[in-house]
């Protein structure tokens, strides 16, 4: 007898196989078949798309792709895991003081019209100020070069995302976001005058996400999988490159299910994601999270390998007050030769 998959379950297996690692690349040489392991370093642009922007999941290791988030932070991470939301809205700000003085700002809002029955939508913005610098050209003069005044970088990025659960085990979502990076405007050469020719320095671009999740039906294990930042190419100058595309498989499960633990009391969530960047090597992300009596949450994460990042720790309060649910969080991450990195964010619900 032939079993038959439904096809939500073959496009899960072959979403799986897309993100298997593959097997390293193969040359000929004089001497036959020899393998060759490639480098993968700075292949990609608007890197701010990577940066993990909620302290909840960046102090669990930003290992979020299997966790069933059912909130609007969701488009930031895997859209799918917005699908069975259940309140009505919920809206989410996040700020990050990122290495180098980098300040992110980020926000998301997601709306559950009819009980979900028609799906979930969302809206996710994240801004990035780069923080102001002293521009300079070369002179003739003692110094050797001309202070031409100061600029400042930003970044941006805004999405509509869509989630829908297909069953009570299996959902999916996507996201389509519009993104800009405006370098600021630089002096490229003189006028016939003496005058200084200038060039605005910018990019934007339309990327997308997609992402499922899967419920195994056995306690509370999900098995997920997510693809992010699929774009064009884009080129400053003479150089290439794309946005940072990256692949992730992941897992998740509230391990006090298989004890006697009253869930209202204690909850002890380890998740793992398995992640293939367009150019890093292929890391895993491992976090986890202990909640006591549903209000107060403690966690850490760590990602390996990991060139100077840390482990991270973090800690929550979370409250109903009735309809209202409020949820505070704060992380902190370890960073070997930057400064530490801070992440603040609040969540309303109702």
């Amino acid at each position: 007898m032939k079993m038959r998959l439904p096809r939500w379950q073959w496009g899960l297996l072959l979403m799986l196989l897309w993100l298997a690692p593959r097997a390293d690349a193969q040359q000929i040489g004089e001497s036959g078949f020899q393998q060759v392991k490639l480098e993968k370093r700075a292949q990609t642009g608007l890197k701010f798309l990577s940066m993990s922007l909620d302290p909840r999941l960046a102090a669990m290791g930003s290992a979020a792709t299997a966790q069933t988030l059912n909130t609007s932070l969701a488009l930031l991470y895997n859209p799918a895991t917005m699908a069975q939301m259940t309140d009505r809205f919920h809206l989410a700000l996040m700020q990050a003081q990122w290495i180098a003085d980098i300040r992110y700002n980020g926000g998301t809002l997601a709306f559950s019209p009819s009980g979900g029955i028609y799906g979930v939508f969302g809206v996710s913005v994240v801004a990035v100020d780069y923080g102001e610098f002293l521009g300079t050209i070369r002179a003739d003069n003692e110094s050797g070069y001309e202070d031409i005044g100061t600029y400042s970088p930003t970044a941006l990025a805004v999405g509509f995302g869509y989630a829908r659960a297909l069953s009570d085990r299996f959902a999916v979502g996507g996201q389509v976001k519009y993104v800009r990076q405006d370098l600021g405007t630089f002096p490229v050469a003189f006028g016939d005058g003496g005058d200084l020719i200038s060039k605005d320095y910018n990019k934007s671009t339309i990327a997308f996400d997609f992402g499922v999740i899967y419920h195994t039906g056995f306690r509370s294990l999900t098995f997920a999988a997510s693809a992010r930042n699929f774009s064009r190419e884009l080129k400053y100058e003479q150089e290439n490159f794309e946005p940072p595309l990256t692949f992730r498989i992941g897992v998740a499960m509230n391990l006090l299910d298989l004890t006697n633990q009253d869930p209202n009391m204690h909850k002890l969530l380890v998740a793992i994601d398995a992640e293939r960047p367009r150019d890093f090597d292929e890391r895993l992300h491992i976090g986890a999270e202990y909640v006591l009596m549903n209000t107060l949450a403690l966690r850490a994460g760590y990602i390996y390998p990991s060139d100077v990042e840390g482990a991270s720790l973090g800690v929550g309060i979370q409250q109903r007050f009735g309809s209202v649910g409020f949820m505070f969080n704060y992380a902190y991450t370890a960073f070997d030769t930057f400064d530490n990195v801070n992440r603040l964010g609040i969540q309303l619900s109702f």
